[in-house]
């Protein structure tokens, strides 16, 4: 029973983590990112910077990869580093939501220890 409410968990948030697109550029077809995050993979910090539309409303969820929220960072500056040293080897997924709890932007980096 837990397994199957775990698999669900994982199965809702890659719902969600898809609904956040990214603008694409018309020119380019690339999509733009609100914002870049480094290094990745990353071992005891990660950088988040915003590269436009930075608003003071913003917070950063971050999840491991069965779904379960191991942080959250609310009222984001223009650069956030977050500490991930306690934080097991893995891939993580973050969403950048708004102060409306809009998810603006979605990503994955990896833990190497």
């Amino acid at each position: 029973m837990k397994r199957l409410l775990l698999i669900l968990l994982f199965i809702v948030l890659l719902s969600k983590v898809s609904l956040a697109q990214p603008q694409v550029n018309p020119l380019t077809g690339i999509p733009e990112r609100i914002m870049k995050f480094y290094p990745n993979p990353a071992t005891s910090f990660i950088n988040f910077d915003f590269q436009k539309g930075y608003d003071k409303g913003y917070s950063i969820q971050v999840y491991n990869f069965l779904g379960k929220q191991v942080s959250e960072v609310k009222n984001v500056s223009p650069k956030t580093t977050l500490n991930i040293s306690d934080y097991n080897r893995g891939i993580y997924i973050y969403q950048l939501k708004d102060n409306n709890g809009k998810v603006i932007e979605s990503g994955k980096f990896q833990v190497t220890k």
